[in-house]
């Protein structure tokens, strides 16, 4: 957590410091992030057109007897463009900067600490609101079918990262497009809440 709010902070100051949209690119807010470049580019074209015509026109009038014209809408309609594209940058980086702080909110708890192994009724009764799961004596077990292996392979990866957050690693068999995930408490010697809680999680992620 402590990377993802570093990496939070990283891509606000992008926003800030160095070119308004980058840091929401980085951030995976592709479509603000576009449309912040997109309105940079834009008002820094204006201004550069601006800018050319004021010294062209600035020369000629050094060496013919021509008259002045006005460009100075072109000018202010770039600065009010970059000026959008910079506030909507600050304000994106306001959301990052709230990512980062100390005091942000912690993702709500699905896996539970308790080990303690559950008694008959209530594994019974846990493994009813599980379908597609079945029993082998301590031990619940459900085959994945996906459309082709690299699916296979991104549950299985979605898996891996559940398990980590959970702290309680599953039995995982790839075959093909399957995936076969097995799980059980061998501290507890059964099946616990852990177990049931991590087999819902990943029916989450099959979907």
């Amino acid at each position: 957590m402590k990377k993802n709010a570093n990496r939070a902070a990283q891509n606000a100051l992008l926003n800030i410091l160095m070119f308004p949209g980058l840091g929401s690119l980085r951030s995976g807010r592709k479509r603000v992030g576009a449309g912040q470049i997109i309105l940079v580019l834009a008002g820094s074209v204006l201004l550069l057109a601006w800018l050319c015509l004021e010294l062209s026109q600035y020369y000629a009038l050094m060496y013919e007897d021509v008259k002045p014209q006005s460009f100075g809408w072109i000018g202010v309609t770039g600065g009010i463009v970059f000026i959008l594209a910079w506030l909507w940058a600050a304000f994106t980086s306001i959301s990052l900067f709230k990512e980062a702080s100390p005091g942000q909110k912690v993702p709500p708890k699905i896996f539970p600490d308790s080990i303690a192994k559950l008694d008959e009724a209530k594994i019974i009764s846990a493994l009813a609101t599980l379908p597609g799961w079945t029993r082998h004596g301590e031990m619940i077990s459900r085959t994945f079918e996906f459309s082709d292996f690299p699916a296979a392979m991104k549950f299985a990866n979605a898996v891996a990262e559940l398990a980590e957050r959970a702290q309680h690693h599953p039995d995982v068999n790839i075959r093909s497009n399957q995936v076969t995930l097995a799980l059980t408490t061998y501290d507890a010697g059964g099946l616990t809440e852990k177990d049931f809680a991590l087999a819902r999680a990943c029916d989450a992620a099959a979907t």
